[in-house]
C-alpha cells in the first residue's frame, strides 16, 4: 500500500510543479523523469520493508523504522497540497478567463436640426479641415461610441486601448498607450497614443464634456482635440496643495501637425497644474500650458477667387500657449442635490513658415498669423439628476501676413479661408441624468464660426455607459 500511494504522490507532485501551458514535446521527458522519481521512491520503500522485517524481533527498532515511514509519507503529502493549486492550473491548460481585462462601452448618438449646411461649415479665419469641425450630420446620427479595454500588465505596467467607432462606419484606434504604476517619488510615465495633457479638457473623452460638443478655441486651434503617438512623463509635487508639472514629446501626427515623415520629434509640449480647496465648499484649479509643432505641407482646401477648389499647404512652426481654470462649488462638499461649475481657457498661437498654394501652380512665399480665442462655461445643477448649462466662445483671427498676397501674386480674394473674422457662438444646455450610466441632454447654439452665415443648431443627445468605466478627472 505504501509503495502504491507513494509513487502516486511522487508523480502528482512532478505533474504539479508543471507549467501550465507545456508543449507535446516535452511529454517524453517528463514520463521519463517520473519514471525515475518512480523508481527512487520504491528503492527507499524497498529498503524501509526490509529494515521493518529485520527488526520485527525487536518492539523499539520496529517503532523508530515505522516512524521514520509516517514522516516519509507525512513529508510528501505536505508537497502534494503545497502543490495543489498548481496541479488544478495543469489540469486545465488552456483556460479562457486566463486573461480578464476591464472592458466598457460608450454609446452615444443626437438628433440635430442644423440651419446652415454642414458639409459647407466653417470657422472663418481659421484652417482646420471640415472634418474635424463640422457640427454633424443633419438629422439622426450616431455620436463616437467607444469600446475600452484596460488591464494591469504586471506590478510595474497597465495599459489600455480605446477603439473609438465612427458615426460613418469602420474603427479607429483613438487611444492605446502603457503606463507606469507606482514610479516613486511622484513620477509617472506613458507611452503609446494618448490625448495631449495640455489645458482642462484636452484629456477628456467626448462622453465626459458638459456640451455636446467641443469649445470653438479647441476646434480652431487643436482640429477639435489634440491627441499623438509619443511619451508623457508627470511629476506630482509632494505639496499640500496640488502641484503637477508634465512633459510630452510626441509625432505631430494630427492638427496643429501634420504627421511629418522624418526621426525624432516634431510635436512636444510642456504644462503645469496647480489646484486646491477652499473651505470644505469649493475646489478650484488653474494651469498654463505649452505646445509647440512643426509641421510639413499641412494642407487645408479653400477656393480661389474663381470659385475653383484649391490646395493650400504650410510648413514651419507653430507656438502655442493656453491658459485654464475651473471652480467648483458644493454645499458642504455633498454634490449630489445642488452644485455648480465655472470653467475657461485662453489660447493663443503665433505661427511662421511658407504658405504654398495650388492657384498659383507650384509657388509659395511667407506666411505668419497671431491669433488668439477662448471660452467660458458654467454649469448648474439646480436639483438631482438636472443641470443646465451656458456657454460662450470667441476667436480673433488677429494678424495674417500672406506672403503670396503681399508680393501681389495672388490676392485676399484666393484665400476665403483666411479671411478677416472674429467667430462667436453663444451655447444653452439642459441633461437629466437618471443614473451615473445615463445621460439625455437637450442643447441650443447660435454659431456665427462663418462670414455671414449664422448657424442655428440644435442638438439632442443621449449617452449610455455600459460597464466598468474609470473616474474622470477633476
Amino acid at each position: 500500500m505504501y509503495r502504491a500511494s507513494l509513487s502516486v504522490l511522487a508523480a502528482c507532485g512532478v505533474l504539479a510543479s508543471l507549467p501550465a501551458q507545456a508543449a507535446d514535446n516535452d511529454l517524453k521527458a517528463l514520463r521519463e523523469e517520473i519514471a525515475q522519481m518512480r523508481q527512487a521512491y520504491e528503492q527507499r520503500i524497498n529498503a524501509l520493508e526490509a529494515r521493518l522485517i529485520k527488526a520485527e524481533s525487536t518492539a523499539d527498532s520496529a517503532q523508530t523504522v515505522a516512524r521514520q515511514a509516517a514522516v516519509q509519507q507525512t513529508s510528501v503529502q505536505q508537497a502534494l497540497a503545497a502543490q495543489q493549486p498548481m496541479l488544478q492550473q495543469a489540469a486545465a491548460p488552456t483556460q479562457s478567463n486566463s486573461f480578464n481585462p476591464e472592458m466598457s462601452m460608450i454609446l452615444q448618438g443626437s438628433y440635430n436640426n442644423l440651419k446652415q449646411d454642414p458639409n459647407a461649415y466653417q470657422i472663418t479665419g481659421f484652417v482646420p479641415t471640415l472634418g474635424e469641425v463640422s457640427p454633424g450630420a443633419r438629422g439622426f446620427s450616431l455620436g463616437e461610441s467607444e469600446l475600452v479595454l484596460s488591464a494591469n500588465i504586471d506590478p510595474n505596467w497597465r495599459g489600455t486601448a480605446i477603439l473609438a467607432l465612427a458615426p460613418e462606419g469602420g474603427v479607429d484606434l483613438e487611444n492605446a498607450y502603457f503606463e507606469s504604476l507606482g514610479l516613486g517619488n511622484g513620477f509617472s510615465f506613458k507611452g503609446g497614443r494618448f490625448f495631449s495633457g495640455i489645458g482642462y479638457m484636452n484629456e477628456q473623452h467626448s462622453h465626459a464634456w458638459d456640451f455636446a460638443d467641443a469649445p470653438l478655441a479647441y476646434k480652431a486651434f487643436l482640429g477639435n482635440q489634440l491627441g499623438d503617438d509619443g511619451v508623457q512623463v508627470r511629476w506630482l509635487a509632494p505639496t499640500d496643495l496640488f502641484l503637477e508639472f508634465g512633459a510630452e514629446a510626441g509625432r505631430g501626427r494630427t492638427f496643429p501637425g501634420a504627421d511629418n515623415n522624418k526621426n525624432g520629434v516634431s510635436q512636444g509640449a510642456v504644462f503645469a497644474h496647480l489646484g486646491g480647496d477652499a473651505g470644505i465648499s469649493n475646489a478650484w484649479r488653474v494651469g498654463l500650458s505649452w505646445l509647440g509643432s512643426s509641421p510639413k505641407e499641412r494642407s487645408f482646401d479653400d477656393v480661389d477667387s474663381t470659385g475653383n477648389p484649391v490646395t493650400n499647404r504650410f510648413s514651419g512652426k507653430s507656438r502655442m500657449w493656453v491658459a485654464d481654470g475651473i471652480w467648483k462649488w458644493s454645499p458642504d462638499g455633498n454634490r449630489t442635490v445642488n452644485n455648480f461649475k465655472l470653467q475657461g481657457e485662453y489660447f493663443k498661437r503665433r505661427e511662421d513658415g511658407a504658405l504654398a498654394s495650388s492657384a498659383c501652380g507650384v509657388c509659395a512665399a511667407d506666411y505668419n498669423s497671431d491669433q488668439s480665442g477662448w471660452y467660458v462655461q458654467g454649469v448648474y445643477q439646480f436639483m438631482p439628476h438636472w443641470r443646465l448649462g451656458l456657454r460662450h466662445d470667441a476667436l480673433k483671427s488677429g494678424t495674417v501676413n500672406i506672403g503670396l498676397v503681399n508680393n501681389g501674386m495672388l490676392s485676399a480674394n484666393d484665400f476665403p479661408q483666411l479671411a478677416a473674422h472674429n467667430p462667436k457662438r453663444n451655447t444653452a444646455m439642459l441633461d437629466y441624468s437618471p443614473s451615473e450610466f445615463t445621460r439625455f441632454r437637450l442643447q441650443f447654439a447660435r454659431d456665427d464660426s462663418g462670414i455671414g452665415a449664422t448657424d442655428n443648431q440644435l442638438f439632442l443627445q443621449y449617452i449610455f455607459s455600459l460597464g466598468a468605466h474609470g473616474a474622470h478627472s477633476f
